[in-house]
């Protein structure tokens, strides 16, 4: 049954965004104008709950935006990061319509076992366990009601929530983020272009039998309905006062479910916090959610390497020709040694040969500190325009360092890093991505 982006639903949807965005907005302005404290914990529940039952591309935002230092205050981020594995759900009416819609007046006849209440809940759709006629144990993630027109209309309320950050931080120019975002929520509608990034994944990591990805039952998925296998384990989370060595161990094979696809396919998964990982019994990875996967041209690749070199050697003028292959504009000396800042916190932990922790705090969300400093000197430098790819490129990275820091995981970074580069070129990556798409859409 098709679902479509209608202007009934759009209107619907921009009222209940707008009261709930005039909340919002209210609040800010009283930060702005009353010297009010809008970081006290008490408002950042209020606007974690307002968002939460927003749903839709709204929420994800909020989500994104936790992860991207500087950009809220540190409460704001803590209390907006708990939607990301614990969204309010859709009721057991609701979850019976959308399931009719997606397979038909009978359904059910499809599963011998349904879970009414959803076992995950997100932003754009929620996963509930069940049970196939063959009697294999499934993931069923469906879709909530009228996405697409959310996107839409969520799109446009944040294009001036946008326009309004802009006026009073000049530090980043965020037309380009805008546009990632905008790009990669209407693919994470397309439960069938997550299937074929489910294949990618399977194929990039056949021969790392510790990352597990679910196989997808086709003749009972569509557009809006993704019916996976299910994967047993427990939160990654619940690892945290494990031995010193297990909590190694899972961290290793987290940086590998990461940076392998990355260095040797130009391919991300773009969403990496707790939520989206579990570990079975044999403390091997299940990955979840591939609704947000970022395709990287291999020269962007290669500056990503190219920079670690140049700064490890200290060299301006690659480290120079390594911002401008990222996509970065008019580098000087000035911005360049901004943008250093940043990126010597994230190479860090790969610049020596030695074990160590990923960042010497414990404390606080992976990259706050420095991002506020880089932010200020930005600031007084001047709008700076990001390029498009580098937005989940670094979302990713802060997001795998702050699990890296719940784990208390102590590692040798350089080697791991050193071990997946060794054979790196242009052209290895480029066949390498090309044979992964062409896998994945095989029938």
């Amino acid at each position: 049954m098709k679902e479509d982006n209608n202007l009934v639903s759009r209107v619907k949807r921009y009222s209940k965004v707008t009261t709930s965005m005039t909340s919002l907005a209210t609040k800010f302005a009283g930060k702005k104008y009353l010297n009010f404290d809008l970081s006290d914990q008490k408002y950042a529940a209020q606007i974690t709950e307002i968002l939460g039952n927003l749903k839709g591309p709204l929420m994800k935002v909020a989500q994104l935006s936790a992860t991207i230092p500087d950009l809220l205050p540190e409460e704001y981020a803590r209390k907006l990061a708990e939607l990301q594995s614990n969204a309010p759900p859709m009721s057991w009416v609701f979850v019976k319509r959308r399931m009719k819609a997606e397979l038909g007046e009978n359904w059910e006849k499809n599963f011998t076992d349904f879970d009414k209440d959803a076992s995950f809940a997100a932003s754009l759709g929620q996963v509930h366990k069940a049970k196939l006629n063959g009697n294999e144990i499934v993931a069923c993630k469906l879709q909530y009601p009228d996405m697409s027109s959310a996107v839409i209309a969520d799109l446009n309320q944040l294009k001036i929530i946008f326009k309004i950050y802009s006026s009073y931080n000049k530090s980043i120019q965020i037309r380009e983020i805008y546009k990632e975002i905008e790009a990669r929520l209407k693919e994470e509608l397309d439960y069938k272009l997550e299937h074929r990034h489910l294949k990618i994944f399977e194929y990039m990591h056949k021969k790392n039998i510790f990352i597990k990805i679910p196989k997808v039952y086709k003749k009972h998925s569509t557009q809006r309905l993704l019916v996976m296998e299910y994967l047993d384990g427990k939160k990654l989370i619940e690892y945290k006062n494990s031995s010193q060595k297990v909590r190694n161990d899972l961290a290793k094979k987290l940086f590998m479910a990461w940076y392998f696809p990355f260095y040797k396919y130009g391919i991300i998964h773009g969403d990496p916090h707790l939520g989206n990982y579990s570990v079975n019994k044999d403390n091997n990875i299940n990955l979840f959610d591939y609704g947000c996967v970022r395709i990287f041209p291999a020269k962007f690749v290669k500056g990503v390497i190219d920079l670690y070199f140049a700064l490890k050697e200290k060299n301006n003028e690659k480290i120079k020709l390594a911002y401008k292959a990222w996509g970065f504009k008019d580098i000087d000396d000035k911005l360049m040694n901004v943008l250093n800042k940043w990126a010597l916190f994230l190479y860090d932990p790969i610049l020596k040969n030695e074990v160590r922790k990923i960042q010497d705090s414990d404390s606080g969300i992976y990259g706050a500190k420095i991002a506020g400093e880089v932010h200020k000197e930005l600031r007084k430098y001047g709008g700076v325009k990001p390029p498009r790819e580098f937005v989940f490129m670094d979302r990713a990275a802060v997001g795998l360092g702050s699990i890296f820091i719940h784990l208390k995981a102590e590692i040798n970074w350089y080697k791991l890093f050193h071990e997946l580069i060794k054979d790196f070129s242009v052209k290895n990556l480029e066949t390498n991505q090309k044979n992964a798409i062409a896998f994945s859409k095989k029938s």
